[in-house]
């Protein structure tokens, strides 16, 4: 059985700045299945790139409501539906993300509803379907089963990382999250465990371009995990591979792939995936 995963924005923050990668955002094939885990700009364009057709999207997650995770989730329904969804779509997400979609339904009433009458489309929001999960079993279908842990990432109260368990492995994604220990009992014995990291000499890097100062800087080491202590969080679940993804700083050529390995050494000693946008991990067991 042969699934696969695709990391289709690698970059940590809303902003985007030219030849850069796009904001966080995954892809998952399995079972006949395209789900999208988090809907960052760029989504929508990140799967049909991957050879999918968005008609056949089909579930969606979202960890937590950041518009670098949330942003382009009408757009990505909108556009699925616009390239020939006529199958149902269902979404798990935080507390809020009903509300997320439904006012982006009223902010496209006339588009919408003028492509129902005109065009002979099915109703939109009879397509989807909005269910604001908390911890623990959020999905199980057959092949395919997802729990949530909730993880630190303050100010947001409601952020998850998922556990995904399919025919071809098990696969973990962090959410964004600051150093949290339990993170490695929810990712215990997974094949792949795809983890938010942050370089300590990229901050300065990031508030300079950005602003903010030392507010900026505050939020980052509160709300996000430094790349050595990932590496304790996957040695810690003992996960066959690790794969960087919403890097902080990504779009900076003065951080290669090397410093990421250099900053992971010490912790961890298994393959080491670091992100890029397009990057496929094939699945297989």
């Amino acid at each position: 059985m042969n699934d696969r995963i695709v990391l289709l924005g690698t970059k940590g923050g809303p902003a985007i700045r030219p030849g850069g990668p796009s904001p966080t955002s995954s892809l998952i094939e399995t079972g006949g299945r395209v789900i999208a885990v988090d809907c960052a700009l760029g989504v929508s364009r990140g799967i049909v790139n991957a050879g999918v057709s968005l008609k056949g999207l089909s579930h969606i997650l979202v960890t937590h409501l950041h518009s670098d995770h949330v942003l382009e989730l009408g757009g990505l329904i909108h556009t699925a539906w616009t390239s020939g969804l006529s199958t149902p779509v269902k979404v798990y997400g935080p507390k809020g993300v009903a509300a997320v979609w439904r006012g982006f339904l009223a902010s496209l009433d006339v588009d919408i509803s003028t492509r129902i009458v005109d065009e002979g489309r099915p109703v939109l929001a009879d397509l989807v379907t909005v269910m604001e999960i908390d911890e623990g079993l959020v999905l199980d279908e057959p092949g395919f089963r997802v729990t949530a842990l909730r993880v630190p990432h303050p100010p947001v109260a409601d952020c998850f990382a998922f556990r995904v368990e399919m025919p071809s492995g098990i696969v973990v994604f962090s959410g964004d999250t600051a150093y949290h220990p339990p993170l490695a009992e929810f990712a215990s014995g997974a094949d792949l465990l795809i983890h938010e990291a942050m370089l300590p000499t990229g901050l300065e890097s990031i508030i300079s371009r950005t602003g903010n100062g030392s507010r900026l800087r505050e939020h980052l080491i509160a709300s996000h995990t430094f790349a050595v202590d990932v590496g304790r969080i996957a040695t810690a679940a003992g996960v066959r591979r690790l794969a960087l993804n919403h890097m902080i700083p990504a779009d900076d050529p003065d951080f290669t792939e090397a410093h990421w390995r250099a900053a992971l050494e010490e912790t961890y000693s298994g393959e080491l995936i670091v992100g890029r946008d397009g990057l496929e991990i094939s699945l297989s067991r």
